[in-house]
């Protein structure tokens, strides 16, 4: 058994910046790690072409900012860099590949974390008075049930296994799910000459980089409602009506998706062109089954496909481990609206769906909170 004052379980971008502020205020913390690396999303399942989709300011940790000579916009090669600096910084050791099957407040008025070690097959206990949960919101792929889909003969991968475009040259390729990921991953299967088709539900915003930076900018000086009032009629005279190409205009703006439904606006990177000169297909229905390599859709209509990448998102594992938290976390485990801490001294850092800097926020109230809340002579 180990005890410590903090335990924080997971050491993905949110786990070492809470991390992180927790050693600035000099608490001693444990963080449990199921892969065998931090950030393992970013180090390990990321696609090729990736780079930080917002202006580096606002995707910072906290204390440390990306080198002036990095480009507004980073890349995954060089975001990864920065992850190794941060951590080395802080001195930051996650225990690796301890995946954890029980996280209980008991009656000593402590938190009891059973860890199992992966490398060793050994359970481990973990004892503290504060559970930071770190886990993140990309937590467990998610790949729909599809009927017919152990039939399909060619290739079928998560987005988290996609790299980029080359083992795919020639091949017609769907791409089921129109967010970000599959946006993009639908463009690089183009670039690479492959012909891909995406199925898109879902009506869409589409924004440019440009248009994220000058909301940041006009949400100091304009209502939000103006601004999200703006932001469509810009994204309406860039784009123009691509219903004809099987994406109608969303009735609700960008940001109310966002608050609603946790969608997130299209940050188009070239897709949108490649949509219209034909090189990427738009489905908008939803797959029936699928037949051999044979894809059936709720129109009637069916296509052959050589492969199916699935860009359908993820689910959090923490209400299978986590007992209590109900007040703090939602069924689907991402943080209830503006909850960052919860009862018997629980908390969460980048589970609301704000990026970075909501990540950023939570790790910083999480130490102020712990420290305020402590003695000295505890830590």
């Amino acid at each position: 058994m180990q005890e410590t004052l903090v335990i924080i379980i997971g050491a993905g971008t949110s786990g070492i910046a809470a991390a992180a502020c927790l050693t600035k205020q000099s608490i001693p913390y444990i963080i449990l790690e199921r892969e065998d690396c931090f950030a393992s999303l970013w180090q390990k399942y990321t696609y090729d072409r990736l780079h930080l989709h917002l202006r580096k300011q606002v995707c910072e940790l906290p204390y440390i900012p990306f080198p002036k000579s990095y480009p507004h916009y980073v890349p995954k090669k060089q975001f990864i860099e920065y992850l190794h600096s941060y951590v080395n910084h802080f001195n930051i050791n996650p225990l690796y590949q301890r995946t954890v099957e029980l996280a209980e407040h008991d009656e000593k008025g402590e938190w009891r974390v059973m860890a199992k070690n992966t490398a060793s097959g050994e359970v481990e206990e973990f004892r503290a008075k504060f559970l930071v949960v770190a886990s993140g919101e990309s937590a467990e792929p998610r790949v729909p049930q599809v009927e017919g889909l152990e039939t399909f003969k060619g290739k079928v991968l998560h987005s988290t296994r996609y790299k980029n475009g080359k083992p795919f040259k020639d091949e017609h390729v769907l791409v089921v799910g129109s967010g970000n990921s599959g946006m993009e991953i639908a463009l690089d299967l183009a670039n690479f000459g492959a012909k891909p088709s995406i199925v898109a539900r879902s009506p869409v915003h589409f924004v440019t980089r440009d248009m994220m930076y000058y909301v940041g900018v006009l949400v100091k000086y304009l209502s939000f409602s103006t601004v999200e009032k703006l932001l469509v009629i810009v994204s309406r005279i860039v784009y123009g009506d691509l219903s004809k190409y099987g994406l109608p205009f969303p009735t609700e703006g960008p940001f109310t998706l966002h608050r609603k439904y946790g969608k997130f606006p299209i940050i188009d990177l070239g897709t949108v062109k490649k949509i219209k000169s034909g090189e990427i297909q738009v489905l908008p229905v939803e797959i029936e089954s699928i037949r051999g390599n044979q894809v059936l859709f709720r129109d009637g209509k069916s296509y052959t496909f050589d492969s199916i990448v699935f860009c359908t998102g993820f689910k959090r594992s923490t209400q299978k481990w986590l007992k209590g938290g109900d007040d703090l976390l939602n069924e689907a485990g991402l943080a209830k609206p503006k909850h960052w801490k919860g009862e018997n001294s629980l908390y969460c850092v980048g589970l609301s769906r704000l990026g970075f800097q909501g990540a950023k926020r939570d790790a910083e109230n999480i130490a102020n909170d712990i420290a305020s809340s402590s003695s000295p002579t505890t830590f």
